[in-house]
């Protein structure tokens, strides 16, 4: 799969500007961190090239200095929204980044519950943190936020947010997804800050939009599609044009949110020093772009996914807004000019499907092959997908069984006799496990079986939604997946 981003100069570059920003403010500086802190597998599959971990990697040089503070949204806990990534929830993933920061030697002050209005579950998961001894603070609902200047910044607004204590003088505003609320955060600990005397600065470190790319690129577009859930819209600066007769590329929430920090900074320092959104970030991931294209197609293809993604929601049920995402993302494709017929493996699929009146499933290999497969007797069709992938790739003829059926029989007869099920079809996870079973007597299973790490980063259609074991099996693989809004 083509690469277009250099990530090593992505590194270079961005660390150089995050110091050169820490060394403009003297006391303490509120660093947001948009997007994903690491496992950014967004930015890895538009960025082609970009490793996950980067930012990560970034922040452990200045590890001796960093404080972080993890921010959930209570609405998020409420509705048990769900990172779709790696299939866990968001208040489930703020215990996960906290032990994952610790594991490697960063230091996590507290966790930070914004929107709180006394929500039930909210408060257990407060009394959770508590138990494991984590600090917990609560940022309310501001009426006329971000509008209301003068209310904001005062007593009624931000003066009714519990104080962050931290004690590193650069603080690391992270969370496990967007709209939890880290800016108004960081504003509202300027504003605490400043009544103790503290001479505190804000920046953003922010990956999307890429400010210094058209404003309708696939990479800027690919953004919107994944925070259509939200109320995100990518815009032109104008404060930026302004100001430098430059366009640059931000979204709706800074530009509205940037008369406040402006505002903020006159009180705390006599003046701003920023003179725009775009001002405010350190993001130079536009400049370490190479190949443009392959950029571009990567994100065309991440709109697809997306938008298979809001049509299983649809049709499970899983949000109100789920109809108004899938209808957004409608849009962004015709923005980029897309169909869901630019996808090569939802055609494979589809069409296999179509033609045999079944189930079926494609697989785009990294070298372009399209390998597909269909529903079985002893096979769903993911799991005879993943078989015939992994001959393929071992360079074993299609018509070799590599799983014995005495490695097949036991798990069958435990499903339908023992635990009550009527489908005797093997999942992709039995399926794994019969093969693994095969390879301690067989070659064939043994070599097939060693191909699992090349069906990283692959794409996968299947012209059925799929069972969350199957759907878990193919994240574990690092598969990139999308399902037919069809019902099983």
């Amino acid at each position: 799969m083509k690469t277009g981003f250099d990530n090593e100069k992505y590194l270079k570059m961005q660390s150089e500007h995050i110091r050169e920003r820490i060394e403009k403010f003297g006391d303490k500086l509120y660093l947001e961190f948009g997007g994903k802190l690491f496992d950014d597998y967004h930015a890895s599959r538009v960025l082609p090239g970009f490793e996950p971990d980067s930012k990560l990697r970034m922040l452990m040089k200045l590890s001796d200095r960093v404080e972080i503070v993890i921010v959930i949204n209570a609405n998020d806990i409420v509705k048990n929204k769900m990172r779709s990534d790696i299939g866990i929830s968001y208040d489930e993933d703020v215990l996960r980044l906290k032990e994952a920061f610790e594991n490697l030697g960063l230091y996590v002050g507290s966790v930070c519950l914004t929107h709180y209005v006394n929500q039930p579950s909210v408060n257990s998961f407060k009394s959770k943190l508590k138990k494991r001894g984590i600090k917990v603070y609560q940022h309310y609902v501001i009426e006329g936020y971000p509008h209301s200047v003068d209310t904001i910044i005062s007593e009624k607004g931000f003066g009714k947010n519990d104080y962050i204590e931290t004690t590193r003088p650069l603080v690391v505003i992270t969370a496990p997804g967007p709209g939890s609320g880290k800016m108004a955060t960081c504003l509202s600990q300027l504003y605490h800050e400043n009544k103790r005397g503290v001479k505190a600065g804000y920046a953003k470190f922010e990956t999307f939009p890429i400010w210094n790319v058209p404003l309708n690129h696939p990479i800027n577009l690919a953004y919107e599609a994944a925070t259509a859930d939200l109320d995100d819209v990518n815009m032109i600066d104008n404060f930026h044009l302004e100001a430098y007769n430059t366009t640059a590329v931000n979204y709706n929430r800074d530009l509205e949110i940037f008369p406040v920090l402006s505002a903020m900074f006159e009180k705390i320092y006599g003046e701003s020093p920023y003179k725009s959104p775009t001002d405010m970030g350190v993001n130079m991931a536009g400049n370490c772009i190479f190949d443009d294209e392959a950029c571009a197609e990567a994100s065309r293809m991440e709109i697809i996914r997306r938008y298979y993604k809001a049509l299983n929601r649809v049709v499970k049920d899983e949000t109100e807004t789920a109809e108004n995402e899938a209808y957004k993302i409608e849009l962004i494709m015709k923005k980029a000019k897309i169909t869901t017929a630019d996808r090569k493996v939802t055609v494979a699929a589809n069409e296999r499907a179509d033609k045999n009146k079944c189930h079926a499933a494609a697989i785009e290999l990294s070298d372009g092959t399209i390998i597909t497969s269909k529903t079985t007797d002893l096979l769903g069709a993911s799991a005879a997908l993943l078989l015939n992938a992994l001959k393929h790739l071992a360079g074993i003829d299609h018509e070799v069984k590599i799983i014995s059926p005495r490695a097949i029989e036991p798990i069958q007869l435990l499903k339908t006799e023992y635990l009550g099920g009527k489908n005797p079809r093997l999942h992709t996870d039995e399926v794994l496990i019969a093969l693994s079973i095969s390879a301690s007597m067989d070659e064939n299973a043994k070599l097939a079986i060693e191909q699992l790490p090349k069906l990283r980063g692959c794409q996968v259609h299947t012209s059925v939604m799929l069972s969350d074991v199957d759907i878990k099996t193919f994240m574990r693989l690092g598969v990139d997946l999308t399902s037919d809004p069809r019902k099983k």
